[in-house]
């Protein structure tokens, strides 16, 4: 096979599987795709099967946080936790649905934040359901789409908060104070802007009144012990990214040392827990990663490094938010995870300004708000849906998408340049 052809047909299955990821044909999940695409690029020797080893081998971080991550998500939700909390916060609202929006979207943003916008997906989205059952809302999706948009909106204030900053920015990740100088002000502008748009839209789905439930039900001994491992998770996110060490090692950990307390303290088996978890999340992940792998074999890397450096060098002060948007676009064409890797190459190759590279992440992070497939977060937010037979169509959800995202994304990137 000539050179040439290859590249074609690298190409040609690369984009196939993505737009299966995409698209849902036959109404099969995201990860069958991923994973067909990824096999054929080995077996057609498109790919070396070391090579392909090797794409699997580089996502591991990634699969050890989500699966930490969907795990303390299990436990809490098998233990009460979320119902426990489901009856607080609808309590909280005071009957209004406006209150009970804007309690969802502030906690939300604190998740993301400080667990990143997958950990606001797996954990929140679970929670959120019950508090719409707890609370008798009119329609449970308003508040279900805070859980999608906020993990986006929220997901670059601190470098933990979305796993593609780190993929993004590599070895030359800024220190926490230097990442909040260049990052605080547009991630304000997008949390704010996302949720007043957000609100406006969905405003009149929500209803004039809830009726909560009289009585809070007891936090059991393994809620209990639930809410610890999250708290242990938190805190160990945080002295992770202090340290400049990985994410995944320590989310597991401390996901698994909840499962163990959980299980001692409640005399029973670990396994219902961890068959609860999404495991052919991580099959997507793998698969959408050997992909990666094999489009930088056939220069795409390359290519995009010549576009970006012609960007930066032509387009002036414009470059920045042209490079943002159209990074936004591509994390809609494709998936921020796959779109995070190839930028992370492209941006330390191009060696362009820091605005253009800080253009790039809020592309990354922002940008897949449009579409339900857009990012990781949004994927594993639509499964969290489906498990708890809540359906949300992709048209729907790119209907508010291109309502929401454009002027947070606009806003966010004229923040940036002050």
């Amino acid at each position: 096979m000539t050179q040439q052809l290859a590249t074609l047909a690298t190409s040609a299955v690369s984009a196939l599987a993505v737009a299966g990821v995409i698209l849902r044909p036959f109404g099969w999940p995201e990860w069958i795709f991923a994973t067909i695409g990824a096999a054929l690029l080995v077996v057609a020797r498109l790919l070396p099967v070391s090579e392909g080893l090797a794409g699997v081998a580089s996502g591991t971080d990634v699969y050890l946080f989500l699966a930490g991550m969907m795990l303390l998500a299990e436990i809490a939700r098998r233990e009460g936790l979320f119902d426990y909390l489901a009856a607080r916060a609808a309590r909280a609202a005071g009957g209004s649905p406006v209150r009970l929006f804007t309690l969802v979207y502030g906690v939300g943003a604190l998740v993301t934040v400080f667990l990143s916008n997958d950990a606001t997906a797996v954990v929140l989205t679970p929670a959120v359901i019950a508090v719409t059952r707890a609370a008798k809302a009119k329609d449970p999706i308003p508040y279900l789409l805070v859980c999608a948009f906020v993990a986006n909106a929220a997901s670059f204030v601190l470098p933990i908060s979305n796993p593609a900053n780190v993929v993004v920015f590599g070895q030359t990740m800024p220190p926490l104070g230097e990442w909040l100088a260049r990052f605080a002000l547009p991630s304000l502008a997008a949390i704010l802007a996302t949720y007043a748009v957000l609100l406006l839209v969905t405003r009149k789905n929500l209803g004039e009144r809830i009726e909560p439930e009289d009585d809070t039900p007891a936090l059991s001994r393994g809620g209990k012990v639930a809410s610890l491992g999250l708290a242990l998770a938190v805190v160990a996110l945080l002295t992770a990214s202090a340290l400049g060490a990985d994410l995944g090692l320590p989310t597991a950990i401390a996901a698994l040392a909840t499962l163990l307390l959980v299980s001692i303290g409640q005399k029973q088996s670990p396994l219902p827990a961890l068959g609860g978890v999404s495991w052919t999340t991580l099959v997507l992940v793998a698969g959408l990663f050997v992909i990666v792998r094999a489009l930088d074999r056939i220069g795409l890397e390359a290519e995009l490094v010549v576009a970006l450096k012609w960007i930066s060098s032509e387009a002036g002060e414009w470059a920045a938010p042209l490079v943002g948007a159209g990074t936004a676009i591509g994390t809609n064409l494709t998936n921020n995870l796959p779109l995070g890797l190839v930028a992370g190459g492209v941006v330390a190759a191009a060696d362009v300004p820091p605005n253009v590279v800080d253009a790039v992440l809020i592309g990354v992070d922002l940008g897949p708000n449009i579409s339900v497939t857009g990012s990781l977060a949004t994927i594993l937010w639509l499964l969290a849906l489906r498990r708890e037979g809540i359906g949300y169509g992709a048209l729907a959800f790119l209907k508010v998408g291109l309502v929401v995202t454009p002027p947070a994304l606009a806003l966010a990137l004229a923040a940036m340049m002050l």
